[in-house]
This record gives C-alpha cells, sequence and structure tokens, in this order.
C-alpha cells in the first residue's frame, strides 16, 4: 500500500477537493458551512462562508469557485454525520465564490417551478457550462428524489437532464466529455449518460429508470460518493462503509479497491505536476490526505 500522508485534521466533514496549481487544496466543511484552503504545509484559510452545506466544488472558466450547497444539516453533538435538515433549511443552490475576495453569490435555487434539494457535485464541460447532482434531502419520514441538470455560471440557464435519481452523488465526465458517470449512494450503482449535446442526453430506455445506462453495481452494503476520472477514462469513486476508493473502468468489468484508514471516503481529486497525487477527503476523522496514485488523473477543463 501506498503511503498516506495526512494533510490536514479538525476539518468538519470535509467534501470536494480541488486541488489548486500553487500546491493548495480547496476543500470544503459541509458541517461547518464553510470552503477551506489547506496549504501544503497544513495551514488552514477560510476562503468564504457559504452557509448552509457546501458540497461539491469546482472551479470555473471565470477562475471562480461553483459550490453545491445542500442548504444545511442538523448534526447530533456525538457524531459527525447528519440526522435530518437544519431548522433554517429552505432548499439547497447553486453558489459562486470570489476566491479574492470571498463574495458569495447565488446563482440557482431552482429549475423552473422546482426547487433545488440538496446539491451535491458537480463538473465543468469544455463549453464552459457545468452539470450538477441533486442528491434529494433526506428528512424524517420520508426524502426527496435526486436528479441531474446542467447550468451555465452566469445564472442565465439551468435545465433538468435527468429525474429520479436515486441519491444522485458524484459526477465527472469521460476524457473525450462524451459521456457523464453518475454515482448513486444508496443503490452502490454507476450510471452513464451519453451526452448528444451540452446539457443533452440520449435516453436508453427501459428499464433504464432515468435514461442512463449501467456501468456497475457493488455487492453488499457499501454506498458510493463522489468522484474523479483517470487519465484512461477509469472512474475513482469514494467509497463509505467499506473505506475505499473504487476504481471502475468504463466497460464496468474491471473493480479495483484502495482500502483507506477511515469508513468514509467522500472524495478524491488528482494535481500535482504529473497528475499523480491523489488528494482524499475522509470524514469520519475529518481529515484531508494525499498519496501517491498509479495512474495520472484526468486534468479537468478549468482550474486555478
Amino acid at each position: 500500500m501506498q503511503t498516506i500522508s495526512v494533510m490536514a485534521t479538525g476539518l468538519q466533514f470535509p467534501e470536494g477537493p480541488v486541488a489548486m496549481e500553487d500546491g493548495s487544496v480547496l476543500v470544503s466543511e459541509i458541517r461547518a458551512g464553510r470552503v477551506t484552503r489547506v496549504s501544503p504545509d497544513g495551514t488552514l484559510t477560510t476562503v468564504a462562508d457559504c452557509k448552509g452545506g457546501p458540497n461539491g466544488l469546482a472551479i470555473g472558466p471565470d477562475g471562480a469557485a461553483y459550490v453545491c450547497n445542500n442548504g444545511g444539516n442538523t448534526y447530533p453533538p456525538d457524531h459527525f454525520a447528519a440526522i435530518g435538515p437544519a431548522s433554517d433549511y429552505a432548499g439547497g443552490s447553486i453558489q459562486r465564490i470570489d476566491l479574492q475576495t470571498g463574495n458569495v453569490e447565488t446563482l440557482y435555487t431552482h429549475c423552473g417551478e422546482h426547487r433545488l434539494s440538496a446539491p451535491n457535485d458537480l463538473v465543468f464541460d469544455k463549453h464552459g457550462g457545468f452539470y450538477f447532482s441533486d442528491f434529494g434531502k433526506k428528512h424524517a419520514r420520508l426524502r426527496d428524489h435526486g436528479a441531474i441538470y446542467y447550468a451555465l455560471p452566469d445564472g442565465s440557464s439551468i435545465t433538468e437532464v435527468a429525474y429520479q435519481v436515486a441519491a444522485a452523488n458524484g459526477v465527472g465526465l469521460s476524457p473525450d466529455g462524451s459521456v457523464l458517470y453518475v454515482a448513486e449512494t444508496e443503490t452502490s450503482r454507476l450510471w452513464a449518460f451519453d451526452i448528444e449535446a451540452p446539457g443533452q442526453i440520449r435516453r436508453h430506455g427501459y428499464p433504464s429508470p432515468h435514461g442512463g445506462r449501467l456501468v456497475c453495481g457493488l455487492p453488499g452494503y457499501q454506498r458510493l460518493d463522489s468522484m474523479a476520472i483517470d487519465a484512461e477514462g477509469n472512474v475513482c469513486i469514494g467509497t463509505l462503509i467499506t473505506g475505499l476508493v473504487t476504481v471502475i473502468s468504463p466497460d464496468g468489468k474491471g473493480v479495483n479497491t484502495v482500502q483507506m484508514p477511515d469508513t468514509h471516503v467522500t472524495n478524491i481529486c488528482f494535481g500535482g505536476v504529473d497528475m499523480k497525487t491523489a488528494f482524499i477527503t475522509l470524514s469520519s476523522s475529518g481529515q484531508l490526505v494525499s498519496m501517491p496514485w498509479e495512474k495520472p488523473g484526468l486534468r479537468l477543463n478549468y482550474n486555478a
């Protein structure tokens, strides 16, 4: 097993790592409602107070950070995981952070008449738009359906791509940008959506529940979280309960795992000069760690 280096501790449910060109890593702290910069020496600096529950992060074409905010949760004092919506929960949103000033702007709260429930993760395409998942908020006796959306970063357009996705979590694009991958948390399934045009997919018929095609389903009780794609197109997914990074080939036939020292591996991103350093959020222990990765990660369309 490769050496795992701890970059930061004491993070409050870290998610959404973004490797920056200066060697720092941005992370969202869902429980704390903020985005934090982790310097190479481990120094923590607050980038922005987003309030609610900032989750997935991505750099857009304008160099700003874009945030999926789930609207906030309630946490017991003796456990790291949420038990339901925050008392002031009014829905989720997509936010934009000016990295120079820390100013937070809310771009989207609705798609048409439908309120965003709990946006979770996002990825920008080469056209400058972004796909994002809506996990669907969990309430005491019910939960909202999950969905996939496509939006523009200037706040001018948002469309629904797929609906009734079971706890839609991590999203990522294939190296050629023709396939959107979506991880379903509660089913442990990885789905692929074939892209025909920005924000438009080729819909597969029954038995697909939402138009996607099934790539892989994992056995036993494990829950898929957020993801990154490597340069060969393999999908690397943080896996809850089992404490793994699960690596799934594009055809779903190859499944490999990397064991991590935490049951709640929430996300992974790639960085470094050769893109062969993995930055991984471990949320039950509140850590950001790094480790060498066998294959280089896929360079995202935008960075800062």
